[in-house]
């Protein structure tokens, strides 16, 4: 390794947190599992010290991890490269601006933000100061969504895509339903559709190439709490050329992570998309080509179950992924690259047309 190759290695990405959500612990441990000289914790912010002080507790940070209060305290330390924004939704557009108004690198969770509109003032800002951005999609980073983007790529497997249908629920306790921030209207306002949708419509829209749908239209069955945020809800997308992607995302069943992609030629199938069975690896089904037996019987085949390993958590390659695009902008003095904002622009643009097809009665939206 050359003199220049080990500085980098030895120069991690120092990362501020913006708030003590509970995320921020499953954050905070992808950290820990990545190579040392990857990235660093080096402060932590809250609305009060205390409350700090018992988060840097509760995850075990190291004494040298700066405990500062408020959120601009941290904005203005210098020896923060990147800011991560597990803040409610309804705080991410003056947060994200301002930390990339001072140059930090921005990894925010997801939902991007509440509409489109907020969510372009965040990406025109990261753009101006040269930042990076990137939202917290964990599962575009496991080599599983790789192997699928393969074989979806193929046309001898899978062939022109026909169908889509995708679901990302939990069952939520009557605790979460009546105190959890993504159910509350000044906080979280998409609700469902925000924390549960982001999920569903990113990997529709991952399965078409980023290819934007024409016409987005919101299905009734719908479910709000009294303050009028969504607890269910689903939707269709229509490409026009034969293409149909159905969605749900819900607070209100059992969990779920579902993609299932058919095409021409064949089928790929995923039960734990967002989260999966076990953090060493994963898997998914693909089948191609089968019939029925013959007098319908049976299949000519059947799925085969294509195994994929991961070196570790999707969330900590996330952070590897963010950490290398960083470094690149902070020590080659690269221009940084625009793909993940492309992503969540996409992404909420397809959102912003489900809500606003809910608000008009469940209209169809043309993008």
């Amino acid at each position: 390794m050359s003199e220049s190759e080990a500085e980098h290695h030895q120069n991690p990405i120092r990362f501020g947190i913006l708030g003590c959500a509970r995320i921020s612990h499953k954050f905070c441990r992808a950290i820990s599992l990545l190579p040392s000289g990857t990235a660093t914790i080096s402060s932590i912010s809250s609305r009060s010290l205390d409350k700090a002080r018992q988060f840097a507790a509760s995850a075990r940070l190291h004494s040298s991890v700066k405990l500062l209060s408020p959120y601009d305290a941290l904005l203005e330390d210098t020896s923060v490269d990147a800011v991560y924004v597990p803040l409610p939704t309804s705080q991410h557009a003056t947060w994200a601006i301002a930390a990339a108004a001072k140059g930090k690198h921005v990894l925010i969770e997801k939902p991007a933000a509440l509409c489109v509109e907020e969510l372009e003032r965040i990406l025109e800002a990261c753009e101006k100061n040269r930042v990076v951005f990137m939202d917290g999609a964990m599962w575009l980073h496991h080599p599983r969504t790789t192997e699928m983007r393969r074989l979806i790529d193929d046309p001898s497997q899978i062939g022109r895509l026909r169908l889509i249908h995708t679901s990302s629920s939990f069952l939520a306790t009557p605790e979460f339903l009546q105190n959890d921030i993504r159910v509350k209207p000044d906080l979280d306002s998409l609700g469902a559709l925000g924390d549960l949708g982001w999920y569903c419509i990113g990997s529709i829209l991952w399965a078409t190439n980023y290819n934007l749908p024409k016409t987005v239209v919101a299905s009734p069955s719908l479910s709000l709490n009294q303050s009028g945020v969504i607890l269910s809800c689903g939707a269709s997308l229509y490409w026009g050329d034969g293409l149909v992607a159905t969605l749900n995302c819900s607070f209100l069943s059992h969990v779920s992570t579902d993609l299932s992609i058919h095409g021409s030629q064949g089928t790929l199938l995923v039960r734990d998309l967002v989260i999966p069975y076990r953090e060493d690896g994963a898997s998914f089904e693909v089948i191609s080509g089968a019939h029925f037996a013959e007098l319908h019987i049976g299949w000519t085949k059947k799925p085969e179950e294509v195994a994929v390993k991961a070196p570790v958590p999707q969330e900590a390659l996330m952070v590897l992924e963010f950490a290398k695009e960083v470094k690149l902008v902070r020590d080659k003095k690269s221009d940084p690259s625009l793909k993940w904002a492309d992503i969540s622009r996409k992404t909420q643009l397809v959102l912003d047309a489900v809500k606003k097809s809910i608000d008009k009665k469940f209209e169809p939206i043309n993008l």
